[in-house]
């Protein structure tokens, strides 16, 4: 095997798009794996649909040089490990042009969505990048008030809206976070933004925000993957990613300017994302949430190994069943039943080692979004929400027995925690972060109930 690192004069393969032909016309926020492995995929397959060259990618690291230290020495170039049933497969991805590590230079990040090149901007910033208090910006975080007071922007809503502020042509910016109605949403907190500056742009009117959903499930890389991947190649990559088959992208047809054909490389577009977009949140990322909890509660290391323990595989066939399904109305052309069997077989896979403790992390950002919506829509239909009840309470249990809780309220999650014995002290302890837990759902005598006998269960 060829010990060399993958780069352009270093391809097994000679990629079906030339990078070198690619000029940049979108820009990327969080250039972390689930980008690599999803959005910069289906722009390249469109591009080797359509033969445009215009829509390489910059992509954006909003915090280390990890990422860019990576793909320099590489001229951009990755892998992407395919992991399904059958044997693993490698795709040489060459449609990321640059990498911008914004806190090195911040001017340079708002310099290039603001260039008139650019009339894309896509971003998975986690939820907890959009810097949000309930349904607004949070004008009280540090970092969103430094950047209003004028220095080079280091938030996401700050360099949007610091670039929309230069730029004569409209903007379309995708989020592809798991936010409901993420779209609309990133709008909001971009208006605050320009409302707290006391001063909108001429441009920002025409700025379109469509709403998107995403799905794939993207494993941390190992040692033993780029193990295999340079096996695959044939050369070197230190930048490989790995994912399941499965991907799905689908995004509102609504935009500002010139766009890629992403629907040419695999993405549905739409008029309303809403319908998939619950499916996916209520269905498989509240199960992926509950199964990181119960499983990580029962020291199990992986997602795989939790859906195979036949308890635990149940109750989240369960929770779909009894709980998710009755709150959504199914998007034309997706049968919730079969979506929900497909949810658990992506799960099973063996060959995706995707760790409980990751999926459990930001528990505190993703309940609100994965499971409250359901478990509200079953209190106000009369009935009682005993799965997704017990997914919150395996959060709860978790929260007080994780001595390293990795969650952007962690302080204030254990300071609450903190000496509780009975389940439900624990119970009435986290019910009372209303950051996390609404009026509603904290004084439901239902749901204070079925979460005292879970909790109970669990820590027997």
């Amino acid at each position: 095997m060829n010990s060399s690192r993958l780069s352009l004069t270093n391809l097994p393969v000679a990629p079906a798009v030339d990078p070198k032909a690619l000029s940049v016309g979108i820009v990327h926020l969080g250039i972390g794996a689930f980008h690599r492995a999803h959005q910069a995929v289906v722009t390249e397959r469109a591009a080797v649909e359509t033969g445009e060259t215009r829509w390489g990618i910059t992509g954006v690291s909003q915090r280390s040089t990890t990422v860019r230290d990576q793909l320099a020495p590489q001229d951009g170039l990755y892998s992407v490990l395919e992991r399904g049933l059958g044997e693993p497969s490698v795709q040489v991805i060459g449609s990321i042009r640059e990498v911008l590590t914004a806190p090195e230079d911040p001017e340079a990040v708002v310099a290039r969505i603001a260039d008139p090149a650019v009339s894309v901007v896509t971003l998975t910033v986690t939820e907890k990048g959009y810097r949000a208090a309930g349904a607004g910006l949070n004008l009280d975080d540090p970092e969103i008030r430094a950047d209003l007071t004028g220095r080079p922007p280091r938030t996401v809503v700050g360099q949007l809206a610091a670039a929309i502020a230069r730029r004569d042509e409209p903007l379309t910016i995708v989020s592809c976070d798991n936010l409901v109605a993420n779209g609309p949403f990133l709008r909001t907190l971009v208006t605050e933004y320009f409302d707290a500056l006391g001063k909108v742009p001429a441009t920002f009117e025409a700025t379109r925000f469509p709403a998107s959903m995403v799905d794939r499930i993207v494993p941390a890389t190992t040692d033993a993957d780029r193990d295999e991947a340079a096996r695959l190649l044939g050369v070197r990559d230190e930048a490989v990613v790995v994912a399941e088959p499965f991907l799905q992208w689908v995004i509102e047809d609504d935009f500002a300017g010139p766009r890629p054909a992403w629907e040419r490389g695999g993405a549905v577009l739409t008029g309303d994302v809403a319908p998939w977009e619950q499916a996916k949140l209520r269905m498989l990322n509240a199960t992926h949430s509950m199964l990181a909890y119960l499983g990580a509660l029962r020291g199990y290391e992986t997602i795989a190994e939790a859906v195979r323990d036949e308890e635990l595989g149940g109750l989240a066939r369960q929770l779909m069943t009894d709980d998710v399904v009755p709150t959504l109305t199914p998007p034309d052309g997706l049968d919730l039943a079969a979506y929900g069997a497909t949810v658990l077989e992506r799960f099973e896979n063996p060959a995706l080692k995707h760790r409980t403790r990751q999926v459990a992390m930001d528990g505190s950002v993703k309940l609100p979004v994965r499971m409250l919506g359901t478990v509200r829509d079953r209190l106000t239909a009369g009935a009682e929400p005993r799965m997704i009840s017990l997914a919150v309470a395996a959060w709860m249990v978790y929260v007080q027995r994780t001595p390293d809780l990795d969650d952007p309220q962690a302080d204030r999650l254990k300071s609450a925690v903190a000496g509780t014995t009975e389940p439900a002290e624990l119970v009435d302890a986290l019910l009372a972060v209303e950051s996390i837990f609404t009026p509603d759902l904290r004084d439901s005598p239902t749901f204070r109930s079925l979460l005292v006998n879970h909790v109970n269960t669990l820590t027997r």
